[in-house]
């Protein structure tokens, strides 16, 4: 399966979790990725995420032709290092990237089924300076 959507992963404990970030061209996928590799992530997918299902878990990858590769607007499309990709990972946690009014103060827990597998959910707005930290947190098990 094939989904629109930039994917990126932030390490829990030993291993690493995805998070597919996704909105309409220039809602900030690309932006907000960038943002988490500067902080430690790593680049699983730009623009489009290929998913496969492995036992209970849904595995983002990257399709072949777009491995390592990230649209910069205003730059252009850069080849990330080794350190800043991924091959893959397990998907935690599904992204829709939202205007801040668009965003409830308290939402209620949400998920989402992908291949059969039930994957956390939330709405986002993606330029918000604490945008990558929320993130973080909702991966490392602060949001319930």
């Amino acid at each position: 399966m094939l989904v629109h959507g930039t994917t990126v992963a932030l390490r829990k404990g030993r291993s690493w979790r995805a998070i597919v970030l996704r909105g309409a061209s220039g809602s900030g996928k690309s932006d907000l990725a960038l943002r988490l590799i500067d902080a430690g992530a790593r680049l699983i997918a730009d623009d489009q995420t290929r998913l496969t299902r492995q036992g209970r878990a849904v595995i983002a990858s990257a399709p072949k032709m777009l491995k390592s590769m990230i649209e910069v607007r205003g730059v252009g499309i850069v080849k990330l290092g080794r350190t800043q990709t991924l091959a893959e990972a397990p998907i935690a946690l599904l992204v829709d990237l939202v205007a801040p009014s668009k965003v409830e103060r308290l939402p209620e827990s949400a998920s989402e089924v992908l291949l059969g597998v039930a994957i956390r959910a939330l709405s986002l707005a993606p330029f918000e300076a604490s945008a990558a930290a929320k993130l973080r947190l909702a991966v490392a098990g602060g949001w319930r």
